[in-house]
């Protein structure tokens, strides 16, 4: 190596094509100049091959200069590295040396390294891998590679052509081809262009990210399916804001890892987390760099070149698998890699892994309050913030979902020149996050209104706000439960509202999210259940996590549908309802967020749920009092009504509140169109119209003729009621 070092440091080439200039500041080669070197070597070996060929009546390597004069040139700047006294056979071992002299006191991770020293590649292996490249660097060398092999005249080297390049006259054993060259197959560095010829005739291609990969020690691609991270990009285990608890076991992983006691580590992660920073303390405590697979489909795929990418890359491979309930990863065989892996879960599915007894499971918890705040302050990067606190309290999100809300925030601040960042910012940013994570699963519905807009029974009224107290302190409850409670740990709110249509069930809900400051989004039961097997509890599984990690109130709509009482297993069908229903049972026992669930037959709703929810809140039909008090907050303010006549219609009216806000603006709809304020008789024509549309009898004697306009609404309005 010392003598190398010397030539390399005094004796450059001046205008070379490649660089062979050790780095200054570490005294290192860095993975180009590694990669030069071995380059160079192949080269040297070809044209000991030419040589060996003269022997043997072919031509001699100075016709070959004549011939293909940029030869001469590669081997001239050969021999300002190597001593130009050695014969042919001496040079290539001397090159074989003083390789694998550099690589044993390099000081920085180098790709061919890898190759020999983790995967025991031969000398001779990593010589063909070079030689199968050359191509790729100097298009000159096809011409010279279609010559030596005539009459096939191939432009790539084939396998036979390598292994007779490669094969040193000295060897003890003498190496076949396919023993040179299967190791490059078998891990996909090299590609056979047609396997249908005879295994001596396989034309030989490199892959090009990986070439790309081996000359420069850094990949060229790093998107939305493969994500790479360098050692110095990951954060150290200490600086990782997690539970402690959690911490102190996940700081055991790399000692594991390396004792060879473990392989795999299973980390459940909620969605939103941040796992993959996880997985990289993990990695930066072994010393290596970070590849992550995903976010990935159900099954990960067979990424046939992720195995040995790792392996030149010195990284760790993370999978990140997006698996539905009763779902199983078969992790794909990583050909050329022989490390620790990560897999990251949610809270569904599982591995199927032979290596079943090198398994590590760990649960990453969701960040509390006090995480919280720490995140809000490393992600709000030194902004002000008016109320940390508050906002650490209304926005319990995960690590990865406070970095893209405070990155927005801090954006949408920047543009309107502020530098104080206040609740609503982080409410409009994480709006912004719902809409793009949230709203193909569910239905966002407007979070406005109070509790003076509801018109409901006293018990309804009070059981709301007992909701919203339990809605409120969700979180902090549980440092001030006896100990007969233990650690229950869930701060999931569930509630159950039962009531016929149009009692305000909708509605409450919305003034809920309103009074907390959240986002509601509605889903429809009746939408998502699908007679394929399975697919039901897919469906429930992926809005379900959604809205758990966004921290956003779920209302359920129409929950009869999966809600229904169990029944005796008669055939397939009911098996399969049954599976659906005990799987909602279990995911509301553990669910973490705000669910709302609406009925319109509480009767039918099975015991075990009623028993699951922590507050049922039933919703009657409006009382005479209160169906006017509806009245009278839905009609305009310049309303010309009778008080006696609204009256007499709250009282033999017996309408729903939903119906009566439906009379109120068909009348102020027929009004508009008449340019004038609502008067009884628009009220009464609305409240006719309703009671048709329902198939019911209107309860009243007509009180007004209708004299509406003859054009217009009032025309059409003035026919249906005489044709009525």
């Amino acid at each position: 190596m010392d003598a190398l070092g010397e030539r390399l440091l005094q004796e450059p080439a001046a205008g070379k094509p490649l660089s062979l200039v050790q780095d200054d500041a570490t005294d290192t080669f860095r993975a180009q100049d590694h990669y030069a070197l071995n380059l160079f070597a192949g080269i040297h070996c070809l044209l000991a091959h030419i040589d060996r060929l003269s022997g043997v009546g072919g031509e001699s390597v100075e016709q070959h200069f004549s011939r293909y004069p940029f030869l001469r040139e590669y081997h001239r700047q050969i021999l300002l590295v190597m001593p130009a006294s050695l014969s042919w056979p001496d040079g290539r071992q001397w090159w074989r040396a003083n390789l694998r002299a550099i690589a044993g006191q390099s000081g920085n991770h180098l790709p061919l390294e890898a190759l020999d020293g983790q995967l025991r590649f031969r000398h001779e292996t990593i010589m063909a891998l070079m030689l199968a490249g050359l191509v790729e660097e100097d298009s000159r060398f096809g011409t010279l590679f279609a010559d030596l092999q005539q009459p096939l005249g191939y432009r790539r080297p084939m396998l036979e052509t390598l292994g007779q390049v490669v094969a040193a006259e000295d060897a003890v054993t003498q190496l076949s081809s396919w023993d040179v060259c299967s190791p490059l197959l078998t891990t996909r560095l090299v590609q056979a262009d047609d396997t249908r010829l005879p295994r001596s005739e396989w034309v030989l291609k490199v892959d090009p990210v990986l070439w790309d990969l081996i000359r420069t020690g850094q990949p060229e691609v790093s998107g939305q399916r493969l994500k790479y991270l360098s050692h110095q990009q990951l954060t150290p285990m200490d600086g990782v804001i997690v539970e402690h608890e959690f911490q102190q076991r996940l700081k055991g992983v790399p000692s594991l890892f390396r004792q060879g006691r473990a392989r795999i580590l299973v980390l459940r992660a909620p969605e939103g987390s941040h796992s993959v920073e996880v997985s990289g303390a993990v990695a930066q405590a072994l010393g290596k760099n970070l590849v992550v697979q995903g976010p990935g489909p159900e099954k990960p795929e067979a990424d046939e070149t992720l195995g040995i990418s790792c392996t030149l890359l010195n990284a760790m491979p993370v999978y990140k698998l997006d698996l539905a309930p009763g779902e199983t990863a078969h992790l794909p065989a990583l050909a050329g890699y022989d490390g620790p892996i990560i897999v990251i879960l949610g809270k569904e599915g599982g591995l199927d892994t032979a290596e079943a007894g090198q398994l590590i499971n760990l649960t990453m918890p969701a960040p509390d309050y006090h995480q919280r705040i720490r995140l809000w302050e490393r992600y709000l990067n030194g902004s002000r913030i008016e109320n940390l606190a508050g906002v650490a309290r209304r926005f319990r999100l995960p690590g990865a979902f406070i970095e893209q809300v405070a990155g927005m925030t801090i954006n949408d601040v920047a543009l309107e020149g502020r530098r104080v960042v206040g609740l609503d910012d982080i409410r409009g940013a994480a709006r912004n996050l719902n809409h793009q994570r949230l709203d193909t699963l569910a239905d966002p519905l407007d979070a406005k209104g109070s509790w003076s807009q509801l018109i409901s029974a006293a018990a309804t009224s009070d059981k709301l706000q007992e909701l919203e107290l339990r809605c409120l302190y969700r979180e902090r409850l549980q440092d001030h439960l006896g100990p007969a409670f233990g650690n229950p740990a869930n701060c999931g709110v569930r509630a159950l509202f039962t009531g016929r249509s149009g009692t305000g069930k909708t509605l409450a809900a919305r003034i809920l999210a309103a009074e907390l400051g959240m986002d509601i989004y509605r889903v429809d039961l009746a939408s998502i259940v699908n007679k394929y097997i399975g697919e039901t509890e897919k469906n429930l599984n992926k809005v379900l996590t959604r809205a758990e990690a966004l921290d956003v109130i779920l209302l359920l709509d129409e929950g009869d549908s999966l809600l229904g009482g169990r029944t005796e297993v008669k055939n397939a069908n009911d098996r399969y309802a049954n599976l659906e229903t005990n799987y909602l049972l279990q995911r509301l026992e553990h669910y973490q967020g705000i669910i709302l669930i609406t009925t319109n037959l509480s009767d039918n709703i099975d015991k075990a749920f009623q028993r699951r929810m922590d507050i049922v809140i039933p919703f009657f039909q409006p009382r005479i009092e209160q169906r006017l008090a509806i009245f009278q907050l839905h009609l305009p303010s310049e309303h010309r009504v009778d008080d006696l006549f609204l009256e007499k219609a709250a009282q033999h009216c017996a309408l729903m509140g939903g119906q009566i806000r439906n009379v109120c603006l068909h009348a102020s709809l027929v009004a508009l169109d008449e340019g004038a304020a609502v008067t009884d008789e628009h009220l009464e024509f609305a409240l006719r119209s309703e009671y048709r549309k329902n198939g019911g009898i209107y309860p009243l004697t007509q009180q007004h003729p209708a004299s509406f306009n003859d054009g217009g609404m009032g025309a059409f309005a003035n026919a249906l009621s005489q044709h009525y």
